[in-house]
């Protein structure tokens, strides 16, 4: 008998471990189909925000309304776009008529950017100003609507370039951070004509860091040897298994030096009337500070900015998504858990109201 439970026991692993082993190879087959399928996905999605605007703004009327009122109105809006449709097309027709030019509605591209630590959306970001600098004139403006605590240098120093690129066309670029632009954020953020914060947002943190954990101590204490060659008397300094010299931390001091000075360099250059040495101490300010010490130039929301513009321009959010292999699909799962992970813990670095 205990044989025979035992082998049940066995039996019961077996089964549970050979459906579970199926539940992921089926899992990952199922994807690899759908990415096959997919594959040819290469979309750039154009949203009107004026309409958006429009038809939550109606929404709200109608809610209001009684059904009588409601049907009215319908038919009201609908006589009023007829109309207005109407008057556009006999005075752009008048002013060809007359050699007149037809006086081009301004349109005012909207793109976000909401970075982990090593920039992952700024594949997305190329991707989308390499299409609106096809079309853009010096007449359009960019909205950047930009969420990062900041990460990789070569990563945010990449999302600056790409951002730079609107400015090389002489397109205006404005920048806006309702949360959180610090570091290699604010990095991007500074390329701006124009930068607008929430006045509790986050911004500056104009430093470098680096840092790596150290198991050498643990690796004598249990008689392991740690072997490591290079050629090139700097070509690794710290490491995490060997033993740490004071020559190599001061060489790696030296080069987290060299990393600071042109990020300050870079940030002077976009906004000369700041004093740089004042804030490149790696310090983080809220909006209204920011303000003061010239991080930013006005102190207003990304909501409060579209709705003002959209009378006098053609709002449009600019989205591409590109086709995804397996590999991809899976890293972007792990990173976006990743990146989940990172901000809270950044956000738990930050003051709190409790």
């Amino acid at each position: 008998m205990e044989f025979i439970s035992e082998y049940g026991l066995f039996l019961l692993k077996a089964i549970t471990i050979t459906v579970a082993i199926l539940a992921t190879v089926g899992g990952i087959l199922g994807m690899a189909m759908r990415q096959r399928h997919n594959h040819a996905e290469d979309t750039l999605e154009l949203t009107s925000l004026n309409e958006k605007y429009e038809s939550m703004q109606s929404a709200l009327k109608q809610a209001l309304m009684d059904p009588h009122e409601q049907k009215a109105a319908a038919k009201a809006e609908k006589k009023e776009k007829k109309q207005e449709a109407k008057e556009k097309a006999k005075t752009a027709k008048k002013k060809a008529k007359e050699g007149q030019e037809v006086e081009a509605k301004k349109r005012l591209f909207v793109l976000d950017f909401d970075g982990d630590i090593k920039a992952s959306p700024v594949t997305e970001m190329r991707e989308e100003i390499s299409a609106l600098l096809t079309l853009a004139g010096e007449n359009d403006e960019v909205l950047l609507r930009l969420e990062s605590g900041g990460g990789a240098v070569h990563s945010y120093g990449l999302a600056a370039s790409q951002l730079q690129r609107i400015r090389d066309h002489n397109i205006p670029l404005t920048v806006s951070v309702d949360r959180v632009a610090a570091s290699g954020g604010y990095l991007m953020a500074c390329v701006a004509d124009n930068i607008i914060a929430a006045p509790f947002a986050i911004l500056g943190s104009i430093g470098v860091i680096a840092q790596i954990p150290n198991f050498n101590k643990i690796l004598k204490k249990n008689d392991i040897d740690f072997e490591q060659m290079t050629a090139g008397k700097y070509k690794r300094t710290l490491t995490m298994l060997g033993e740490n010299t004071d020559e190599a931390r001061a060489k790696f001091q030296e080069e987290l030096e060299e990393v600071h000075d042109q990020f300050k360099d870079f940030v002077s250059s976009r906004r000369p009337e700041m004093d740089i040495e004042k804030v490149a101490t790696g310090e983080h300010w809220l909006g209204e500070r920011a303000l003061e010490l010239g991080l930013v130039d006005t102190l207003q929301t990304s909501d409060d900015y579209l709705m003002a513009q959209r009378e006098n321009a053609d709002i449009l959010l600019l989205k591409y998504t590109g086709p995804q292999t397996l590999i991809e699909k899976l890293s972007a799962r792990m990173s976006m858990l990743m990146h989940s992970m990172g901000k809270q813990s950044r956000e738990d670095a930050y003051p709190k109201l409790m």
